[in-house]
């Protein structure tokens, strides 16, 4: 005795198909988009021009030790390189590193400012530091270090280093003190760390 089949469980063709449409649907909203970011990271198509930081980016990974700079510091910072004599320019920088801290507001605590210099400071600009900037970390700079991973940097420079000592941007002396401030408050507004 053969099984009749009961016509409303019957597949029906049309049925399958827009089914299977659906299924296509959801999984192209759901893995579409990490495809397209992942073709347009590689083969950068559609790359924004525009970007909203200051400084130069440094993308590659770069830490401040491979910089030529030893520091244990476990907050974001502002240190300032001074590949010669810190002369006006770099005393412009450390000026300008530790009004960004302040400026920070209650958020100054996840910051400190930092001078790395290759040679001895001038004795009247080490005791101005003493008196006017207490917090500021001083540190050495090897130079040999320094030059190899930053050619043609002659000048101060002003880098932001991430908690774990990576460096994220860089300026020069002709920075605004307003664009720099901001770089620093969108980075500890979309930061966990420090």
């Amino acid at each position: 005795m053969g099984v009749a089949l009961n016509p409303l469980n019957a597949p029906d063709p049309a049925r399958r198909r827009r089914g299977r449409l659906q299924l296509l649907l959801i999984l192209a909203v759901a893995v579409g988009p990490m495809v397209l970011a992942t073709f347009m990271y590689k083969f950068q198509f559609w790359v924004p021009d525009g970007r909203s930081y200051h400084g130069q980016m440094i993308g590659n990974g770069m830490s401040r030790e491979q910089l030529g700079v030893q520091a244990d510091e476990q907050r974001w910072q502002l240190l300032v390189t001074a590949p010669a004599q810190c002369a006006q320019q770099c005393q412009q920088l450390v000026y300008l590193a530790r009004q960004i801290q302040v400026g920070l507001g209650r958020d100054a605590s996840r910051a400190s400012h930092a001078l790395a210099a290759a040679e001895p400071l001038a004795a009247d600009y080490q005791a101005l530091l003493s008196r006017e900037y207490p917090r500021l970390q001083r540190l050495g700079l090897d130079i040999g270090r320094y030059r190899s991973q930053t050619p043609g940097l002659h000048e101060p420079q002003l880098w932001i280093v991430d908690p774990h000592g990576n460096l994220v941007l860089r300026y020069d002396a002709t920075v605004k003190g307003k664009d720099l401030l901001n770089d620093m408050r969108h980075l500890l507004k979309l930061s966990n760390i420090g």
